[in-house]
């Protein structure tokens, strides 16, 4: 993969990342700011902690994510893609995560977020939280292709609120509001997009470079 292509791969997953924080960065001017509290704002105008927790986490993770994934980039900073990694990466995906599903348990939903969609938020969260596991017991292992693997799943379930923007905006501008129904296919919708990306990625990149009989310490996660 050329520099070229690398840089524009980054460039779009971090603008990608940046369509939600956006939105995340107005809630968390509203905390701040001890904004009025409204029905769309009671929740984390209430208990901000958790919200706070989930948006700082995930820019970081988001941001700093979009470059760990480039070849050419961690093969002339390993050092940088380690530490990135290991301090700030896991606990920025685990604390997205962790707090992706306190927030499920816990906040009241709008009415439009109906069961079917509380579920795709558990079931989501938790495979977030276990691709980082996972992740974190290959490396331990030096399996470095199904490291890079489990890191990119995690990765495209953490990118869902970008992809969902995409979902969902072309709806609302034709049609409105959506009712409880189309909501659950548009976010559902951005998730899924995501983890096929991921699965095309993860074989095209890593999977079928493993050369055969060679030890996994020695092949290299595309």
């Amino acid at each position: 993969m050329n520099t070229r292509r690398e840089w524009l791969i980054a460039a779009g997953l971090i603008i990608l990342a940046l369509i939600p924080s956006l939105a995340g960065a107005v809630r968390v001017g509203e905390i701040a700011a001890d904004a009025p509290v409204t029905s769309a704002n009671a929740r984390f105008m209430e208990m901000p902690l958790p919200v706070v927790v989930h948006i700082i986490g995930a820019l970081v993770y988001s941001l700093i994510g979009a470059f760990q994934f480039l070849p050419g980039l961690r093969r002339r900073h390993l050092g940088w893609h380690r530490f990135a990694g290991r301090y700030l990466l896991v606990p920025a995906g685990l604390a997205v995560a962790l707090t992706g599903l306190w927030m499920t348990a816990y906040y009241d939903a709008p009415p439009i977020d109906g069961l079917a969609l509380q579920i795709s938020r558990y079931v989501v969260g938790v495979l977030m939280a276990m691709s980082i596991v996972l992740a974190l017991v290959a490396i331990a292992r030096r399996d470095i292709p199904q490291h890079g693997a489990w890191m990119i799943r995690a990765y495209a379930l953490a990118m869902g609120a970008g992809t969902q923007v995409l979902t969902s905006a072309p709806f609302a501008i034709l049609f409105g509001a959506p009712d409880e129904f189309w909501r659950l296919v548009q976010m559902d919708a951005g998730w899924l997009i995501n983890i096929v990306a991921a699965e095309v990625i993860i074989r095209r990149t890593i999977l079928r470079r493993r050369p055969a009989g060679l030890p996994r310490e020695h092949t290299v996660a595309a």
